[in-house]
């Protein structure tokens, strides 16, 4: 199956230049929904993981899906103040400024192996902080799936500095 083929491209969003692309038309899609999902999990095969962490907000669809299917539980990975219990958080920095994501202290167990998932890697900022972030808790996160990478804007190369290995269903040219 073409994943591309269910993905939306938005030019000039959120501003000039930039395509968006856009996974609510692959999400709304029968087949493209279950196709991606079977697709990320089969990207595992054979790998032992006891969570799976999902980054908001796309990243909880997918992720929730993918936990599901190999019968793990799930982490939410949520921008800073949305968690409703204690938390740990990660900084990070955007364009303009930095961001935190969070998790709640206890939603991973000292040496659980965790998979982070995502709907895009683009620049690898959020995904960095993610997988530290898992890391500080306990964590050991030995990779991260995207549906969609953005080769140009050097994530996969961050993650794999960290020792993630880094699997996506497609990539398309330019931001």
């Amino acid at each position: 199956m073409d994943i591309k083929h269910f993905i939306r491209t938005i030019p000039d969003y959120p501003k000039s230049g930039i395509l968006f692309r856009d996974i609510t038309t692959l999400l709304s899609d029968p087949e493209g929904f279950r196709g991606a999902v079977d697709a990320l999990v089969k990207l595992h095969t054979g790998a032992k993981f006891d969570v799976v962490a999902g980054i908001e907000a796309r990243g909880f669809i997918l992720g929730g899906a993918v936990a599901h299917q190999l019968g793990v539980g799930f982490i939410p990975v949520r921008k800073k103040g949305k968690l409703p219990w204690e938390t740990i958080g990660q900084e990070y920095d955007l364009e303009y400024g930095t961001d935190t994501v969070e998790i709640h202290k206890d939603a991973v167990k000292e040496g659980e192996r965790v998979l982070l998932i995502d709907d895009l890697i683009a620049t690898g900022g959020t995904a960095e902080a993610a997988v530290k972030l898992l890391v500080k808790a306990g964590g050991i996160v030995s990779a991260a799936s995207f549906v969609i990478e953005l080769p140009e804007l050097g994530g996969r190369q961050r993650l794999e500095d960290l020792d993630i290995e880094v699997l996506s269903l497609c990539s398309f040219d330019g931001h």
